[in-house]
């Protein structure tokens, strides 16, 4: 009997760890994403669009038929 006590506090405490841990690296990410200057919040803005997108391709190569 006393053995499960002292597992479910360990269990307990394990959880307990792990959602300290989750919440301190969502804590840093957001406090670090409301830190960041603005030319460097900027930049990430045109990332997406840094290079053009390449056009779709359709081959029309027989090979490719199924």
């Amino acid at each position: 009997m006393f053995r499960r006590l002292l597992f479910e506090d360990a269990a307990a405490l394990f959880t307990l760890a792990a959602f300290l841990t989750a919440v301190s690296i969502f804590v840093t990410i957001t406090w670090r994403a409301l830190r960041m200057k603005r030319a460097q919040l900027e930049h990430f803005e045109q990332l997406p669009f840094a290079t053009a997108t390449p056009s779709a391709r359709h081959d029309t190569d027989a090979d490719h038929a199924a």
